[in-house]
């Protein structure tokens, strides 16, 4: 297993211009790892975060999107797959952190634990997609996650997280939206 927190800092070394879409406790790890104007956090809407992302890759081609998810918020829409299989778009990679929980909500299991998301990936007809359970294989496929013409699906096995109480609020601020707007028209 991996520990979240560490594969979002080795990640973080390698992000240049990429859009990153960072949700619940990814996102909170993230704004503390690399605050930075091509972050969109989509907290406050669980399960939506690779639907953004997919609207942001289709609206930019010219940039890499990562979507940083969560398996608890995956479940949640698990038909943008089928979207993001169809349309194809070359620019988005999507990563869901698996722990088995909701862990943004408590740390209650997911209903499946044994659900197979590069499986579903598959089925959705995403080409490139890998499962990596220990930082070694994380560090090995950051070039494909960054590079790699997508869509490309990664599952990474992560340790359950913190379960404390976490703030959301810096993720909302009006100024943060209109960084990202500005960012995105330079």
């Amino acid at each position: 297993m991996i520990n979240r927190r560490q594969a979002l800092e080795l990640l973080a070394t390698k992000i240049t211009d990429e859009i990153v879409v960072a949700t619940y406790s990814s996102a909170t790890d993230w704004i503390g790892i690399l605050d930075r104007p091509l972050n969109y956090f989509s907290s406050g809407a669980m399960g939506l975060a690779s639907s953004h992302g997919l609207g942001l890759a289709l609206a930019c081609p010219e940039r890499r999107v990562l979507v940083l998810d969560g398996d608890g918020s995956l479940l949640m829409n698990l038909g943008t797959l089928v979207t993001i299989g169809r349309v194809a778009p070359p620019n988005l990679t999507h990563l869901v952190f698996r722990n088995g929980t909701y862990e943004a909500n408590g740390g209650h299991p997911i209903p499946n634990p044994d659900v197979d998301f590069e499986m579903h990936a598959q089925a959705a007809n995403i080409r490139r997609r890998f499962t990596v359970s220990d930082i070694g294989a994380f560090a090995a496929k950051i070039d494909d996650i960054l590079h790699a013409a997508g869509p490309v699906f990664g599952c990474v096995m992560v340790e359950q997280g913190p379960l404390g109480p976490r703030s959301y609020k810096e993720m909302y601020r009006g100024e943060r939206r209109a960084a990202l707007k500005q960012a995105l028209a330079e």
